[in-house]
């Protein structure tokens, strides 16, 4: 946990109910927006579990207590103001009770949010190997042939750009991304570690 100090919010502003913006820990992509007391935060902190206040029926509530799509508390930051919280989270589940990944729709999410859904769904894939899957093949032939395919892959790419239109470029750039992705999870990684990667080279050039 990040070194988030409770202590310094702005409790009396607003009858000691804080609005507590939920945010997708990897892709960013905003999840729900609930409310929070002292008592709340005190016990998401503590469980690991996004905990609201509910207004509606006065008391603590636990996201996806009777669903069972919890978030699961990754970091806390507070606005400059100390008025508001925001909520990095991993949803167990869809967030909304409609069934969409945000209670905001689907669709609010930014467009490179997806690959941050991407990486999670090939993940999924590595763990469970649905038959009939592309991916569940490629992760059982090895790592050797998924690197043979990013290999591939980036041939088609490069020659792509110097040979083809902008719409060929495009898709096989996507068929290189897709396979790098899996290359990354076959050994254990993640997107997030290459964006870790780029952001540390980012602010060693910006010293």
């Amino acid at each position: 946990m990040n070194d988030f100090d409770s202590e310094k919010l702005a409790w009396d502003k607003a009858d000691g109910l804080l609005p507590a913006i939920v945010q997708h820990w990897q892709s960013g992509a905003v999840l729900m927006l609930g409310y929070m007391n002292r008592e709340a935060l005190a016990q998401m902190r503590q469980s690991g579990k996004v905990i609201f206040f509910s207004r509606g029926k006065q008391r603590l509530w636990t996201k996806g207590e009777s669903s069972g799509n919890v978030l699961l508390l990754k970091s806390l930051h507070a606005d400059c103001d100390d008025d508001a919280i925001l909520v990095l989270a991993d949803p167990q589940g869809p967030t909304c009770h409609l069934g969409t990944a945000s209670c905001f729709g689907d669709g609010s999410a930014p467009p490179l949010a997806f690959l941050a859904q991407l990486d999670a769904l090939i993940d999924q894939r590595e763990r469970e190997r649905p038959q009939g899957s592309y991916t569940t093949q490629l992760f059982e032939e090895g790592v050797r042939r998924i690197a043979q395919k990013v290999g591939e892959e980036s041939v088609e790419t490069a020659l792509a750009a110097v040979t083809q239109d902008d719409a060929a470029l495009v898709g096989e750039a996507a068929d290189l991304i897709y396979h790098l992705l899996i290359l990354l999870r076959a050994r254990k990684l993640g997107l997030n570690a290459v964006v870790e990667k780029l952001r540390a080279r980012h602010l060693e050039r910006m010293t």
